[in-house]
């Protein structure tokens, strides 16, 4: 190929890089999945689940407008924030709580925080103007959701272990203990815990269903391999996204949708999990 040729195509062929790579980073994926158990409530049969997780400051559209489209259209039953609303590396509460209130209107929101709140030193305040918008913030405790029926569901959620000075699975149990205390084991148990690599303790506390984040889907994503690296568990992680399940205890982690550290994902487009609640009969 003469060298005018060979210049054009490589030329080409980093335009296409480019768009992909912008198209990957800058555009959100809906991922939809059911969770089954005999434990959920009737009445709560497909109740629907909207996680958003790993936020970092990141913003879509003017105002946020093309995640909160894609969750409007969802018509959730309730919203997951499951920490790491912010950057400690480029802090920006204002453009997160713009988020926050253009989703409060739609259903209720929980949230946990996650190890970049804690980070900021501002943990506290980010925790009171989520709780002036109206949003169930969860430290350690649980609440439990009736519908019409009468029947209950209970959320609970901890502390990200980076607010303890404990070993990460020490600070995980004792917070599991504070939350859970009080709870019937009869009750459908979900959790919020930004951390997935806690899993064996969650089953430990046979907790029903799990939604956490923090692995970013191993930011860069390498074709049948899949995520490369994630905190808390090194390189190729083994919770990384998607479903688990392990006893009678599930677990949904979420790849999020901003960038900390590395400003750009590898095949590995932001994403916002959709989960519908389904009732197995025994």
């Amino acid at each position: 190929m003469p060298r005018f040729g060979r210049k054009w195509l490589f030329t080409f062929l980093i335009i296409i890089v480019g768009m992909y790579m912008y198209y990957g980073n800058r555009t959100i994926e809906v991922t939809s999945m059911d969770i089954h158990s005999s434990k959920i409530p009737p009445s709560f049969n497909g109740y629907k689940i909207v996680q958003l997780s790993d936020v970092h400051d990141s913003k879509f559209g003017e105002h946020h407008s093309d995640v909160i489209e894609k969750v409007v259209n969802v018509e959730p039953d309730a919203i997951f924030i499951t920490g790491d609303l912010i950057d400690r590396n480029r802090y920006d509460l204002e453009q997160s709580l713009d988020l926050v209130n253009g989703l409060k209107d739609i259903a209720p929101i929980y949230y946990v925080t996650g190890n970049h709140e804690i980070s900021t030193n501002d943990q506290l305040h980010i925790q009171e103007e989520l709780t002036r918008l109206g949003v169930h913030v969860l430290s350690d405790e649980f609440m439990l959701i009736e519908n019409a029926y009468g029947e209950r569901m209970l959320i609970g959620g901890i502390e990200d272990p980076l607010n303890s000075v404990l070993e990460d699975e020490e600070a995980t149990r004792i917070s599991l203990n504070k939350t859970f205390n009080d709870a019937s084991d009869r009750v459908f148990k979900i959790l919020l815990a930004h951390r997935p690599e806690q899993f064996e303790v969650y089953v430990d506390y046979d907790i029903d269903l799990i939604f956490s984040g923090h692995t970013h889907g191993g930011q860069i994503r390498l074709p049948f391999i899949g995520g490369v690296f994630a905190p808390g568990q090194g390189w190729f992680p083994t919770y990384l996204s998607g479903h688990y399940e392990k006893q009678e205890t599930q677990m949904i982690v979420s790849r999020g949708l901003g960038n900390s550290v590395i400003p750009i994902r590898l095949f590995n487009q932001p994403e916002i999990i959709v989960v519908t609640l389904q009732v197995n009969k025994e």
